[in-house]
């Protein structure tokens, strides 16, 4: 039995959602635990490429129950259309399972996103636009509307007069060119989405807690990155929750003794979308080439993301945070045919070297990486097998294994999935058991 837990180790979009469907074969669960659909994931099965929003990767296999857990908000438009595709393409939903206390995103979330942008200017976050920021201050603010309020007619109606009059009043002062958001529109249109979604919506805590005392495997996946963590991140240029392991404990609704693993997600090299200090960004000719080869641009916004060369000091800040057990390592690929590599070791901080990561925005500003360079390398096709890969390509894991003194258990090597070191001579036992490269090779 094994209940694990996939994390970003970076700043989110490090191809979390071919990890979580390699392993969700193995899973029967699947959970996501915090987020909306400000996250994006894309899984490549064959030739055919799914991008999921809300939904977890696990649906692209029969049989499987993928849970949409408390500490989520979703954005019901959305998500009945993920359905309608997924259904369009031949894939069954019957699995799906949404939480009862999942907060859920208006039309008024959206716009009071882009004022708050908007008013902040230069400042500015670099939000998606989803609404999913003013979601969570609803939440916290007691005030949000939950998936069981679309379910009750009597209780949606009065949870939207208190945000309409708030709401309407915020939005008239900001943006007079819009008109007021009204009761007569959204109360049929919202009740009709919770129609649609009742068959779905359940206790998941209640759930995931059956199913952990029938020992059963599950696969809980974060969205986003830790170093977009809104405590541990980059403050205040982070998301609206907490996609570090922790989160899985608030946002699933269990106990941390029940966790068995914790697996980080990090690309062989770095990237960042929107606002925010990025100490070993590279702009220029390099940059465009990392960008362009890994199809660096946003699952859900189609933003094009800043590229940067892979930051040690930055993931082993991800290692303590989340107790992480292993890494993954994607995108190993795209690395390949440039000459020199570098990876960030220590930052220099007005003239002082460390490798603390400094999570105050403020003071990463002025870090300036300290590199150490190695050989890049010229192929790294038909690799199905650690030592298959070029000796450049096996020092470069081995440095970074090392270095943050944690084995590697899954190398990727392309969007799909048979792309992964071992996927085609698999071993018995646990895809997430395997270890790739260890610290004492």
């Amino acid at each position: 039995m094994a209940n694990i837990v996939i994390v970003g180790a970076q700043w989110g979009d490090e191809g979390k959602g071919k990890i979580t469907d390699l392993l969700a074969e193995e899973a029967d669960i699947v959970v996501r635990y915090q987020g909306g659909s400000n996250a994006g994931h894309t899984v490549k099965v064959g030739e055919e490429v799914f991008r999921l929003h809300h939904i977890p990767s696990g649906i692209l296999y029969p049989g499987k129950l993928c849970i949409i857990a408390d500490g989520m908000v979703v954005d019901p438009e959305v998500l009945k259309e993920e359905v309608e595709e997924l259904v369009k393409r031949g894939l069954s939903v019957e699995g799906l399972r949404i939480s009862l206390n999942a907060h859920i995103v208006m039309p008024y979330h959206r716009i009071l996103d882009g004022i708050w942008e908007a008013r902040m200017g230069k400042g500015r976050i670099g939000t998606t636009g989803r609404g999913i920021g003013p979601c969570y201050a609803d939440k916290a603010a007691r005030i949000g509307i939950r998936m069981s309020d679309l379910l009750v007619e009597r209780l949606l109606k009065e949870k939207l007069a208190i945000n309409l009059e708030e709401k309407n009043l915020i939005i008239s002062h900001y943006r007079p060119d819009l008109p007021p958001l009204k009761m007569e529109d959204l109360l049929p249109r919202y009740l009709e989405l919770g129609e649609f979604f009742r068959p779905y919506v359940v206790n998941t805590s209640q759930l995931i807690h059956q199913a952990m005392d029938e020992k059963k495997n599950i696969l809980f996946e974060g969205a986003q990155g830790t170093l977009l963590d809104i405590n541990y991140g980059t403050y205040p240029f982070v998301t609206s929750s907490h996609p570090i392991a922790g989160g899985v404990c608030i946002g699933a609704g269990i106990g941390p003794r029940r966790i068995d693993k914790v697996i980080g997600v990090c690309k062989a090299y770095i990237t960042r979308v929107g606002e925010g200090p990025f100490p070993t960004e590279i702009i220029g000719e390099v940059g465009d080439y990392l960008r362009e080869r890994g199809a660096e641009y946003g699952t859900t916004t189609g933003r094009p993301r800043r590229c940067g060369w892979l930051d040690l000091v930055a993931l082993k800040h991800a290692v303590k945070v989340n107790g992480l057990d292993g890494l993954a390592i994607t995108k190993l690929d795209v690395l390949t045919g440039l000459p020199k590599l570098k990876i960030c070791v220590a930052y220099r901080i007005d003239g002082q070297e460390t490798d603390v990561f400094p999570v105050d925005a403020n003071l990463l500003k002025r870090c300036e990486p300290v590199y150490e360079e190695l050989p890049g390398w010229e192929r790294l096709e038909d690799v199905d097998d650690f030592a298959d890969l070029p000796k450049e390509a096996q020092d470069y894991l081995r440095f970074i294994s090392s270095y943050v003194a944690l084995p590697i258990c899954i190398v990727s090597l392309g969007p799909r999935r048979e792309q992964t070191l071992g996927w085609r001579v698999r071993k018995e036992g646990y895809l997430w058991d395997r270890i790739v490269v260890d610290t004492v090779d």
